[in-house]
């Protein structure tokens, strides 16, 4: 299995992007972006280009996720495919999350399906007839009994006490990051603690993120900002974060972070600003962890984490470029990913 996997990981890292291929997308002539694209390996955004319609887009990039995760699994067995198959129940979240706002809104099931992801062998909703659920209950109810049990009734209860559809939200992203969380330590148990070099700074950057978001934009109280955070065991703890979702600015909430982490978010002054610096430190412990001798399975994972980065640069760009936005400004969306690389 480690051979295999570790000589996959190999060539699929051949395929991240270097910050040459995000520049020359960004100023590639329109009729070369779908060259550009093939040249980068993206073979399938490639055909969607000129028409560029985001949702096709959106799907396509997902497609490209789930196709070489598929790959990845094919030797993996126990905690390791379980992790890696975690993983990719994201998108099904988002799926979930969709069919619920479909329902609250009375959307016809016809154009409810056409807005979800297919997952083909890594879907576990029954979609269509979960899109003729008559309401939001009986959508509920027919959840409670599936897959995503778990995540569903904490969410259900949450949406229960207060029919906001924010809060249920929160409550299923909650869910998901816990299970993740609690699946990662379960395989570092046998790996070792390189996926922690990985999944502390993704579980942190959640939980800084959505704390700044939750108080200080949607001004919910300190206690349910806690509430909804994911149950932290490393990195900012969860005694740490309740002392943080009690401050009163986000500048305070920086200035109370620990050491490390306050120096490189030093000069952040926006939650977009904190996010994409800890994205990028992300994605460079990721690039250390994918380039060691660390298991196959972290490094499968780094890969992932990385594959989707560029990903959603090659996104941005090209969203931008759809709409002629200024060369400058996408470049300011996309962020080092077109500038320095990782």
């Amino acid at each position: 299995m480690s051979a295999y996997l570790s000589t996959r990981v190999s060539l699929f890292s051949g395929h991240l992007w270097r910050a040459e291929d995000f520049t020359a997308l960004l100023r590639a002539p329109t009729a070369e972006i779908p060259q550009t694209l093939v040249d980068g390996g993206l073979v399938q955004l490639a055909g969607l280009i000129p028409g560029n319609d985001l949702h096709s887009l959106e799907q396509s990039i997902i497609a490209q996720l789930l196709d070489e995760t598929l790959v990845l699994l094919r030797p993996l067995t126990g905690s390791a495919r379980a992790f890696l198959l975690y993983w990719t129940e994201r998108f099904e979240v988002t799926n979930l999350k969709t069919l619920l706002r479909g329902k609250m809104t009375d959307e016809r099931p016809a154009a409810l399906l056409n807005r979800l992801t297919p997952m083909g062998a890594f879907g576990h909703l029954d979609v269509r007839e979960l899109a003729h659920a008559e309401d939001v209950a009986e959508l509920l109810r027919r959840l409670e009994s599936g897959h995503y049990a778990g995540i569903v009734r904490q969410a259900r209860q949450a949406f229960e006490d207060s029919h906001d559809p924010f809060l249920l939200d929160a409550a299923l992203d909650r869910g998901y990051y816990e299970g993740l969380a609690h699946r990662a330590r379960q395989l570092e148990k046998e790996i070792g603690p390189a996926l922690r070099q990985l999944m502390e700074p993704l579980i942190d950057r959640i939980n800084l993120v959505w704390l700044l978001r939750y108080r200080f934009n949607y001004k919910l109280p300190p206690a349910q900002v806690y509430y909804l955070l994911v149950a932290a065991h490393s990195g900012l703890s969860s005694s740490r974060l309740k002392e943080l979702a009690a401050l009163s600015s986000l500048a305070d909430v920086l200035a109370a972070l620990p050491e490390g982490l306050r120096a490189s978010l030093g000069g952040a002054a926006t939650i977009p600003d904190v996010f994409a610096r800890m994205e990028h430190s992300a994605a460079k412990s990721a690039e250390k962890v994918l380039r060691s001798n660390a298991p196959a399975i972290a490094r499968a994972f780094a890969y992932l984490i990385l594959r989707e980065r560029d990903l959603r640069g090659v996104r941005a760009i090209l969203r931008g470029r759809n709409l002629g936005l200024p060369e400058a400004m996408i470049e300011h969306t996309v962020g080092p990913l077109a500038r320095e690389g990782i």
